[in-house]
């Protein structure tokens, strides 16, 4: 059992790199849209109130930081957070059940950008290039 372990873990750092990107791309998407209309949205939304244009610039920048593994701590971190204001603000108030206040996808985006506040970017990263 342990070589069947010791040969997943060589893959850590790559599937780290992959999850970095993959929640970056997923966070991006959000700020895009709210920005530029880009995907198009369901619902048009015409002049953003000012703390969604934070949170769209947020997403914008805080998701391309994590794409490109630049910054990947301190950007993972402060999206963290906003994806916590955006449950507490946004979804808590319907019901205490994530299941329940359609939160589920914030708080698992706000756990996985903490693990990565923590881990950082892993192997495939800007970050892991210039430790070179």
């Amino acid at each position: 059992m342990a070589q069947t372990n010791s040969s997943l873990q060589r893959w850590e750092p790559i599937f780290l790199s992959l999850l970095r990107i993959v929640v970056g791309l997923l966070l991006l998407q959000h700020g895009t849209q709210k920005l530029f209309h880009f995907p198009p949205p369901d619902h048009p939304m015409h002049g953003l109130p000012p703390l969604m244009t934070v949170a769209a610039w947020l997403e914008l920048v805080g998701g391309l930081l994590l794409v490109l593994g630049l910054f990947t701590r301190l950007a993972a971190f402060v999206v963290a957070g906003e994806m916590a204001v955006a449950y507490f603000m946004a979804h808590a108030p319907a019901s205490l059940y994530p299941i329940k206040n359609h939160g589920e996808f914030t708080v698992a985006l706000c756990f996985a950008f903490l693990y990565l506040a923590v881990a950082g970017g892993g192997r495939i990263s800007v970050d892991a290039f210039w430790r070179r």
